[in-house]
């Protein structure tokens, strides 16, 4: 079997490779997309880093592709979903580089304070010069770290041996979490306001790009010192220059940028107070050796039939029951992205139940789906069918799993409820439809509905009365938004209906605006499936 190292692992993790019988290994690093079109056509395994564009393309000219490995957290240069299609597994290495992205963290964060960089150039220049560079201590200070996973909470570690009071911004954090981790949890405006050193770790998603904006740093604390090292775009870099230049924001460090790499004339490169390094945060020897080794260890697995391990794609089972499982797998993750976005935003547990046939397969792995599929919009990039159980219980979100054998209308069901601190409750049910499998909701907040599991999806609880769907419809239709499907749902005349909609494309600001600005509107919520 042929396993091609696009890009440059550790040496330890390619001779691990070689070792083992039945493999063969190309080397082929810095080759040019062409090249890789061609080096795929009988490769079953693929071993990147973040040069390497692994594209629907490249997927395509490789039809003995079993698995792709990607040493590192980020899977931006892999289409996933691409390689889902096509049965391939992708996996990453989540863990690797914590401790290295965490201290380089910190020697952001000790260079924001005493600029090192700076009286360094300005010595190497043969100045003497002790009034320009006087910096300020940690001792006492207060850091605001926004997101306390794995990262953030080896940053928070740090901090408090420097003597530093943390605050964590994490909205998904039971405070029972943040009480074992000796940190003070705040609302993003409550530690802005406070914070004389920010950090953020949170991973790109739609909520937190541009998280950090013009109006953030407006609520900052004035002499603010903020360091990124996670994603480019959670921080607005045109509203950090900006409120570097007015004095508000005091220093910057930043590994990570909109654009990479960091345009020639950006004018962060000109800025006295701001601190680049090149993308850095996994670039230590023994941050690249780990994942290096972790990856080929995880492809010879995949290759020799054994466990899946880190997958993002898929659960850590044995690669003969990914066929049979597959389309349950596929439900529960959209069930529970789905009652992660119609939940309150902090869930102290979540309860899975299984009922009928489909407790007679490995609920396990579909619980692991269920988990990743909520945690999805939260953690991003970061969250897998191995680690999903472990950052659910760092959130202080516990999962219970019920098995039922009471009776029920349909040959299986699986139900995933949300539940807040003080009982509230959101919940779905699905099912699968037809010898095709076809995932379906069939109950939402306890009420039953018909809905396709996929897409988009507009919900709405409304007051039972004539002219609503089609004011709806009307409404819809003036924006653009075609209607796929709709189902009706109500409990008793008169009082409160629901009305999901699967739509071909999402509703303008404006629609969603009106929607919940009218009165005879309790709620109406976009997902995305």
């Amino acid at each position: 079997m042929k396993i091609l190292v696009a890009d440059k692992i550790s040496p330890k993790g390619v001779a691990y490779l070689r070792q083992q019988p039945g493999f063969e290994v190309i080397e082929a690093y810095g080759s040019s997309p062409e090249k890789i079109l061609e080096l795929v056509r009988d490769v079953q395994a693929i071993a990147v880093r973040s040069e390497t564009k692994i594209t629907a393309a490249v997927l395509a000219a490789a039809p003995k592709l079993k698995v792709v490995g990607r040493a590192g957290v980020g899977v931006d240069n892999v289409d996933v979903e691409a390689a889902t299609e096509r049965g391939v597994i992708v996996m990453n290495t989540p863990s690797g580089n914590t401790v290295a992205t965490a201290e380089l963290t910190f020697t952001h964060l000790l260079c924001g304070a005493r600029p090192v960089p700076q009286a360094a150039a300005s010595m190497k220049a043969g100045q003497w010069d002790r009034k320009s560079f006087s910096g300020i201590e940690l001792f006492k200070k207060t850091l605001g770290i926004v997101g306390l996973g794995r990262i953030g909470g080896e940053v928070a570690k740090r901090a408090q041996g420097f003597g530093m009071r943390v605050l964590a911004y994490d909205p998904y954090l039971a405070p029972s979490r943040a009480k074992a981790m000796q940190v003070e949890p705040a609302s993003l405006d409550e530690l802005l306001a406070q914070s004389d050193y920010i950090t953020v770790h949170m991973p790109l998603t739609d909520d937190t790009h541009y998280m950090i904006d013009e109006a953030a740093f407006e609520k900052a604390k004035k002499g603010l010192r903020i360091f990124n090292c996670a994603r480019g775009g959670i921080i607005k870099e045109s509203a950090l220059i900006a409120a570097l230049k007015s004095g508000r924001v005091a220093a910057a460090g930043l590994d990570v940028f909109e654009d990479e790499p960091l345009a020639k004339d950006s004018e962060l490169r000109q800025m006295p107070n701001v601190v680049l390094t090149p993308h850095l945060g996994a670039s230590t020897a023994e941050a690249q050796e780990s994942v290096g080794i972790e990856v080929a260890e995880q492809i010879a697995d995949v290759l020799r039939g054994g466990i899946i391990r880190n997958a993002v794609n898929m659960p850590s089972i044995d690669a003969a029951a990914v066929k049979v499982l597959g389309p349950y797998l596929d439900l529960g993750a959209k069930l529970g992205t789905l009652v992660q976005q119609i939940a309150p935003t902090q869930v102290s547990s979540l309860r899975i139940t299984y009922w009928g046939r489909v407790l007679d397969l490995d609920t396990n792995s579909i619980t692991r789906a269920i988990e990743r599929g909520y945690l999805r919009r939260i953690s991003g990039d970061n969250v897998n069918f191995v680690n999903a159980p472990v950052v659910l219980e760092r959130l202080g979100v516990r999962c219970d799993v019920l098995r039922s054998t009471e009776n029920i209308d349909y040959t299986e069901l699986l139900g995933v409820e949300a539940i807040a601190a003080d009982g509230t409750i959101r919940s779905v049910t699905g099912t699968l439809f037809t010898k095709a499998a076809k995932p379906r909701i069939v109950a939402i907040n306890g009420r039953e509905v018909e809905v396709e599991a996929s897409g988009k999806l507009l919900m709405i609880e409304n007051k039972d009365q004539p002219g609503m769907i089609g004011y709806i419809g009307m409404l819809l239709g003036k924006d653009g938004v075609n209607i796929a499907n709709m189902s009706l749902s109500r409990q008793t005349p008169g009082q409160n209906a629901l009305i999901v909609i699967n739509l071909d494309n999402e509703p303008s600001d404006a629609v969603r605006k009106e929607l919940k600005g009218n009165a005879n509107i309790a709620l109406a919520k976009y997902v995305e499936l």
